[in-house]
């Protein structure tokens, strides 16, 4: 019999959201978690490939194959009994646990490819009915078959949920009756039964245990039925759990019936060997048949509420908002169901899916995989909010997802990359779509956790090697004062922090004011492509509040080490200016002060001048900041122009030598000019030699050996004016930029 295979699991109905209706229902454990699970283990691959896995590896091998998939059955079982148990699961099962737990992009890169396989699915499994069937009366059309009983599986899931329910009641005593007439039936006659040898097969262990282990997946249909249970805190552990179990019992007997009664040639050569060990060989048939609808009925009423699901939460473009639309008491989504008929009939009318069926595979055990990860990380963060009444340590949900990756490549490793790469085209689409969700996720908490581990890990004092910026700008408008923004972004490059701040006048602004007020300014720098963090204050002197600003603000040792300021003209705030500079360079910090030429802005961004004055003081933080420029995309193409003044030629041949030793030796790729004054005042040289660049850095002088800095800073204002951009660098006094540049 040829039969497309891909997952032998299938869902059920998932949880409705209209609370009346879910306790009018009140399914209880066996017949709203139990039933439909077990019928989702106990799957058409039991019928037509267990015989083949037997005769492959053996019966020790077969039993070893299904405790191993089991084993990983197991862990994602109670993962999933750990979130349902924490939360109600409305409509959308595995996705609308996902999509709670790790986000509104996760869970719509999970879910979309979910629904597309249960949609397929219901395909793959009538046309395996309709294939089974036309053996039985070669004279059918199985693409006719598979028509009428996808179209009929269709009625029976917008007739009613309840009424599925009930057929598959019917299925499972069908299948039921298969296992007793097969352990009562006789051995095939003048044949020497496998036993305990070990087959001389082809396949090995592992291609086998691919073909076999989509038969215990799948055990999301009693989560599925959350929403119509009585207790759904009782019946999900003990139902799901109660169907793994048995399930297991039955894959750990049939493999003694079937080794110890047929012999290697028929088990690997006859799909129906059941039918030759059983007592009464129709029944077999049977439980095919039953296996294969009611797999096709839990997709076809799975599928269309996962869409819902996705709908209502704006994953699917507003066009298909009218997919979110439920029907009657039981808000039945009548109108996925139809367009999920059309998408599995499309199917049906291509016939083979065995080319697709290993992606189906796939999309299914990446919702397992990340179910996993979902409650070991809800298990790991130990949210106050994450209270499941069935507990499951964090380890055993990890497990369970390196289980289940396993398994994916073991099945097909093309097939999981395409699954990968489709899942993850979703996310990032998504997540361009800037998707605005009204429920918390686990997202926010991992980065805490990471956070808090992250801060109490740093050393409070500073490592060279591993030294980057940190920046506060005190910009104030973001939009007004743009380059100082502009500048710290580029420096940090995503190695440090940027963090946009202003002062405020005292009773400008309550609380909440000022938070919406950084929220805005966030937006702001987000539509920019500036990723930044924002931290406004208020204070009756700005220079007052800058001070108690950047002393107080950051966490620990996480605080920021350098400040970027812009330039000031005012002559009546200049003594308050060069104060709050003072005070930051004692408190340690690095100055950065943007003079800026507004007609030129930082112009082509080719040239960059550093005026060199040796590796102490600023010349080392200035050529790491120039440095540090250059690696923004912006500035990549600059060149670097390290200029030294010295009074005479017999001086600059030294100097030369010494200059060029080392850039070579800190491996920053820099182009050096030594010019010689002839009596020349430096201001003279530096308006001639740094006319056409794009950006100047220039040391300042510390205000601790300067009596008068309000007289010196305006000196300094008057030696650049009309020069391009320039940057003044005060570098901190206790740390050693000269390390950075030269580790190794």
């Amino acid at each position: 019999m040829k039969l497309p295979f891909g997952r032998s699991s299938k869902s059920s109905p998932t949880s409705l959201p209209d609370a009346s209706s879910e306790k009018a229902q009140g399914l209880g454990t066996f017949g709203g978690v139990f039933t439909p699970s077990i019928l989702t283990i106990l799957g058409v691959i039991m019928y037509l490939r267990f015989g083949w896995v037997v005769g492959n590896v053996g019966l020790v091998g077969t039993l070893v194959i299904v405790t191993l998939s089991t084993a990983i059955t197991f862990l994602t079982a109670l993962s999933v009994c750990a979130i349902a148990t924490d939360r109600v699961i409305r409509v959308g099962g595995a996705y609308y646990m996902i999509s709670r737990s790790l986000g509104i992009e996760t869970g719509g890169a999970v879910g979309i490819p979910l629904y597309f396989a249960q949609a397929l699915s219901v395909a793959l499994y009538t046309l395996g009915f309709a294939e089974s069937l036309a053996e039985v009366f070669p004279g059918l059309s199985q693409i006719a078959v598979a028509l009428v009983t996808t179209l009929g599986v269709a009625i029976l899931a917008l007739t009613s949920a309840d009424l599925a329910i009930r057929a598959q009641y019917i299925i499972m005593a069908a299948i039921a009756l298969s296992i007793v007439t097969l352990v009562f039936g006789p051995s095939i006659p003048n044949v020497e039964p496998q036993m305990w040898s070990i087959p001389d097969t082809e396949d090995g262990f592992w291609t086998v245990f691919a073909v076999f282990f989509p038969a215990v997946t799948g055990i999301m249909s009693g989560v599925n039925m959350s929403g119509d249970l009585k207790d759904p805190t009782k019946s999900l552990p003990t139902g799901t759990l109660a169907a793994v179990g048995v399930g297991y019992v039955i894959y750990m007997l049939l493999p003694l019936l079937l080794a110890f009664r047929a012999d290697t040639a028929s088990l690997t050569s006859e799909p129906l060997i059941m039918q030759q060990l059983a007592s009464w060989s129709p029944a077999i048939l049977l439980g095919v048949w039953g296996a294969t609808l009611s797999s096709a009925i839990g997709s076809i009423m799975g599928a269309p509420r996962v869409l819902q699901a996705l709908a209502r939460d704006g994953v699917l473009p507003k066009a298909l908002k009218v997919l979110g639309t439920g029907s009657g008491r039981g808000d039945e989504p009548r109108i996925g169901t139809a367009v999920t008929l059309f998408v599995s009939a499309a199917a049906v009318c291509i016939g083979d899916l065995n080319l697709i069926a290993p992606v189906l595979t796939m999309f299914f055990l990446t919702t397992y995989l990340v179910l996993n990860v979902s409650a070991g990380i809800e298990g790991f963060l130990q949210s106050p909010s994450y209270r499941p009444t069935f507990r499951v340590h964090w380890i055993f949900s990890m497990l369970g997802a390196v289980g289940c990756l396993s398994v994916m490549f073991l099945i097909n490793a093309v097939a999981t990359v395409i699954a990968a790469v489709v899942a993850l085209g979703i996310f990032f689409w998504l997540q361009r779509r800037e998707l605005e969700a009204t429920w918390g996720d686990a997202r926010r908490g991992l980065w805490m956790a990471l956070l808090r581990t992250g801060i109490l890990q740093l050393d409070h004092v500073s490592d060279t090697k591993n030294w980057r910026p940190h920046i506060l700008t005190l910009s104030g408008s973001p939009a007004r004062r743009w380059s100082l923004v502009e500048l710290a972004d580029a420096l940090t490059h995503n190695r440090g922090l940027v963090t946009v701040s202003s002062v405020l006048p005292a009773g400008s602004r309550d609380v909440g004011q000022q938070t919406a007020m950084e929220s805005t300014i966030r937006d702001y720098l987000e539509r920019r492509g500036v990723r930044a963090l924002v931290r406004l204050t208020t204070a009756s002197d700005p220079f007052e509040g800058a001070v108690q600003l950047i002393e107080t603000y950051g966490i620990g040792p996480l605080v920021p080490n350098t400040i970027v300021l812009g330039d000031s003209e005012n002559p009546e705030r200049r003594e308050s200016y060069c104060n709050l500079i003072a005070q930051v360079h004692r408190g340690h910090r690095n100055v950065l002060i943007l003079r800026e030429n507004e007609a030129r802005g930082f112009g082509n961004r080719q040239r960059i001048d550093v005026w060199w004055g040796g590796m102490q003081f600023n010349g080392g933080l200035m050529l790491l900041l120039a440095d540090l420029l250059r690696n923004n995309i912006a500035w990549r193409d600059a060149d670097i122009c390290l200029k030294l003044l010295v009074p005479d030629e017999m001086a600059a041949q030294a100097a030369q030598l010494n200059v060029d030793q080392m850039v070579q030796q800190i491996r920053i790729s820099a182009m050096t000019e030594v010019i010689v004054a002839e009596g020349r005042p430096f201001d003279e040289v530096l308006h001639k030699s740094s006319a056409f660049a794009d950006l100047i850095f220039l040391g300042m002088a510390s205000p601790d050996i300067i009596e008068d800095y309000a007289k010196y800073y305006a000196g300094l204002q008057k030696r650049t004016a009309n020069l391009p951009t320039t940057i003044f660098v005060l570098a901190s006094t206790d740390f050693a930029f000269t390390d950075v540049l030269s580790e190794k």
